[in-house]
């Protein structure tokens, strides 16, 4: 490992600072908020040089009671907020009643000046509110999923853990921001970078734009539908050998042209395909989180053989059980240059940033990836 170095040895010209700025919102996600926040210290500490700087903001500059009772100060009110590039809203429970026409006027002023918008948790029902996620594609928490759709039918709305859409970055609640924002420090600072960071937080997968939040089936259907619960409950648990749709059938008591109507109406796809996509997605789980043979994975999963396997895991997940297992693939969605950003040439001597840099200098670990 690299000797750390001193930080007035790195020259100021060559430090490109990304700021982020963080709109707090009463009852946010404490989860949330640090898992999007520590990759960007831990990008500083390890590259040893200021490529990230954030502020705390809140619409009044007060401090801002999080979903778990705790405060936290902020760094300025919104109508003070320093030159940022990104913004992303923090939201959490009881989103609709923790903003006013003030932040949505805000948020319409900062899309005006090309800053890139974002969410973690419920923020995004708040950028939908605004009007600014119209046409693009977001995450929300999957609680906030439904409601989302039905009141802003002009977005669309998916499960995945986060999504990047132009200048949108929408994410999911719990640890799913640090998924979004390693995502971002890969696309401006390389895969080394975002590789380290994980290893620094344990993290031994990082998720991608492909992986869906796991919606809890009883969510998306309430209690109307107690048949089909009870078919997709057998189907989770019989994965290794499936069972035949017209077995599936006689054992809720329903036919198999009522089977596949309620599948129709309720799940908007065919039984067998969501049969398969659950074995699909049983089988990515036992790639990324096991040493288990793509043969063996194929076989716990109930494909007849391996050929089969990877062509449909490559159709549904978007390439081969292979490619996803060793991360030699390629998101032909990341575009280097879809999210344009001031440069801050400067290092801001007595920013909070600069603080925390400088009292992890002394981190074995400081300063140990090349940037640039």
């Amino acid at each position: 490992m690299p000797k750390p170095v001193n930080l007035s040895s790195v020259p100021s010209v060559s430090i490109k600072t990304s700021n982020i700025g963080f709109l707090l919102l009463g009852d946010y996600s404490m989860i949330a908020l640090a898992s999007a926040v520590e990759p960007l210290r831990m990008a500083n500490q390890l590259s040893g040089r200021e490529l990230f700087s954030w502020s705390l903001l809140s619409v009044d500059g007060l401090s801002v009671t999080a979903s778990d009772g705790m405060q936290v100060a902020v760094d300025a009110a919104i109508a003070d907020a320093p030159t940022i590039d990104t913004l992303i809203v923090a939201g959490g429970i009881n989103i609709t009643k923790n903003y006013t026409k003030v932040e949505l006027a805000w948020l319409r002023r900062l899309s005006a000046q090309k800053v890139v918008l974002g969410s973690i948790c419920t923020g995004a029902y708040v950028l939908a509110d605004a009007g600014l996620l119209n046409g693009y594609d977001c995450s929300v928490h999957w609680e906030y999923i439904a409601p989302l759709q039905e009141a802003f039918p002009k977005v669309n709305c998916n499960r995945k853990l986060f999504t990047h859409d132009r200048d949108r970055l929408t994410c999911s609640g719990g640890g799913a921001p640090m998924d979004m924002m390693l995502y971002t420090i890969t696309l401006r600072h390389g895969r080394a970078l975002s590789g380290a960071i994980s290893d620094m937080f344990v993290c031994d997968r990082v998720r991608s734009q492909g992986d869906q939040q796991k919606v809890p089936l009883r969510h998306l259907l309430s209690t109307a539908q107690p048949k089909l619960v009870e078919i997709v409950e057998l189907m989770e648990a019989n994965t290794e050998e499936p069972i035949d749709l017209d077995e599936l059938a006689s054992f809720v008591s329903v036919s198999r042209r009522q089977l596949e109507r309620l599948f129709h109406r309720y799940l908007d796809c065919t039984p067998s395909r969501y049969y398969l996509r659950l074995r699909l997605d049983r089988a990515r789980q036992l790639l990324k989180q096991t040493t288990l043979s793509i043969i063996d994975v194929s076989s716990a999963c109930g494909f007849v053989s391996t050929p089969h396997f990877s062509r449909c895991y490559r159709k549904y997940i978007g390439f081969s059980p292979r490619e996803d297992r060793t991360g030699m693939w390629t998101d032909t969605s990341l575009d280097l240059h879809s999210v344009s950003l001031d440069v801050s040439e400067q290092i801001r001597v007595n920013s909070p940033v600069q603080n925390v840099l400088r009292a992890a200098s002394a981190e074995p670990s400081f300063a140990s990836i090349r940037v640039g």
